[in-house]
C-alpha cells in the first residue's frame, strides 16, 4: 500500500466541502490492526460531519464514515489475524479521527470486532444504526416489557434505527406501531412487521403539549427527540420505558417530571460511541445470531462512496429511508 483513496471533508470558512483525495500510510493513526475497508454506511452523524456547525467534528480535515467493515491486512494483535473479516464503529471514528470513507484504516485492537457469522456487507447494512436499534430493543426487554405488555411505538420508523427497531421488535413478538412522516414508507414498515403505521407525533404539532395524556404505549423506541419524545413520554403507560437515541427533531426536551413520578416511566438513553468493547462484541455476536435483522435487503441499498454526498444531503433533508450501504472497495 503506497497510497489509497479517501473522501476527505474540509472546512472552508463557513462551508464544508468533501472530495476524493489520495492519502498515504503516514496519514493513518497509530494502531494494532490495519484494515482494507470494504463497506461503510450512511448515518445522521455523517451528514452532520458535512454540515457547518454540525457539532460532531471539531477539527477538519477528516474522513467521515462512522461505520467500517473490512479485512485485516496487517495485525500486531494476537486477537486478529490477517484475512479476518472485522468491523469497527464508535470511539469517535468519523468524527474525531478518520472514518470509513477511505480504502484503509488503522485501529487499536480494543476498538475492533470480529464479524463472525456476518458478511462485511451485512455488518455495514446493520452498522451503527442497527446496533443502536438492537441496544434499544434489548433495553426495553431488560426493563421487563413483554409482548403482553402492550404496543410499542417506534418514532422516525422509516430511518435506519427506526426500521431495524421495527424489524427487531416484530421478530420478538411485540405489537409495533410505526410512526413516520413518510407515507411512501408505510408498505415497507408493514412488511417489516409493523401492525399499524401512523403519522408523525405529536399528531397536532401546534397543540399545547400536555404533561400527561391518555396512556397508549407500553414502551417506545424514539429516534427523533424534541417534541416527539415529549409527546411519547406523556403517553407511555405505567411502568413503561422509552429508549431514546435521536435528535433530528431537536435536542430540547420540553416536558415535566409527571411521566416519571406519576407513571414510573423510564427514559433510557442509548449511546453506542463509548460502549466498552466487551459489551460491544457481545451485542454484535447476537446481531449475527438471535438479533439478526430479518429484512436487511428490504431496508438497505448500495451506493458508491464517490456518490455518498448526495445521499447525505437526502438524509439531512429528511427524504432518505432505510439504510445506505457504502461501497468503499471499488467505490471510488
Amino acid at each position: 500500500m503506497n497510497s489509497f483513496a479517501a473522501l476527505v471533508a474540509r472546512q472552508d470558512g463557513d462551508r464544508i466541502t468533501a472530495s476524493v483525495e489520495t492519502l498515504h500510510p503516514s496519514d493513518l493513526p497509530p494502531g494494532d490492526v490495519t484494515i482494507r475497508v470494504l463497506f461503510s454506511s450512511v448515518n445522521y452523524k455523517d451528514a452532520l460531519a458535512l454540515t457547518p456547525n454540525g457539532g460532531v467534528v471539531h477539527d477538519y480535515p477528516i474522513v467521515p464514515g462512522i461505520d467500517r467493515t473490512g479485512e485485516v491486512v496487517e495485525s500486531r494483535s494476537p486477537e486478529f489475524s490477517v484475512g479476518e473479516k472485522v468491523l469497527a464503529h464508535g470511539y469517535q471514528i468519523g468524527t474525531g479521527h478518520h472514518g470509513g470513507y477511505a480504502e484503509y484504516a488503522r485501529l487499536p485492537a480494543d476498538q475492533v470486532v470480529a464479524l463472525g457469522a456476518l458478511t462485511p456487507h451485512e455488518g455495514a447494512a446493520i452498522g451503527t444504526a442497527g446496533f443502536t436499534a438492537a441496544m434499544s430493543v434489548q433495553a426495553l426487554i431488560d426493563w421487563g416489557i413483554t409482548p403482553e405488555s402492550g404496543p410499542i411505538v417506534v418514532t422516525g420508523a422509516s430511518g435506519g434505527v427506526g426500521s431495524v427497531s421495527v424489524d427487531h421488535l416484530a421478530a420478538t413478538g411485540h405489537q409495533v406501531v410505526a410512526s413516520s412522516g413518510k407515507e411512501s414508507a408505510a408498505e415497507m414498515l408493514k412488511d417489516l412487521g409493523a401492525t399499524e403505521v401512523i403519522g408523525r407525533l405529536p399528531a397536532d404539532p401546534d397543540a399545547k403539549p400536555r404533561p400527561l395524556a391518555k396512556a397508549r404505549w407500553a414502551g417506545a423506541v424514539d429516534c427523533v427527540g424534541g417534541a416527539t419524545l415529549a409527546d411519547v413520554l406523556s403517553t407511555v403507560d405505567y411502568g413503561g420505558a422509552v429508549a431514546a437515541s435521536g435528535l433530528t427533531g431537536g435536542p430540547a426536551l420540553h416536558t415535566t417530571v409527571m411521566p416519571f413520578i406519576l407513571r414510573g416511566v423510564a427514559l433510557l438513553g442509548m449511546d453506542s460511541v463509548l460502549m466498552p468493547i466487551a459489551r460491544r462484541r457481545e451485542l454484535w455476536a447476537l446481531l449475527g445470531d438471535s438479533l439478526k435483522p430479518r429484512h436487511l435487503d428490504a431496508v438497505s441499498n448500495d451506493v458508491d462512496v464517490k456518490d455518498v454526498v448526495g445521499v447525505l444531503d437526502q438524509l439531512r433533508a429528511g427524504s432518505h429511508s432505510g439504510r445506505a450501504v457504502v461501497r468503499v472497495a471499488g467505490g471510488f
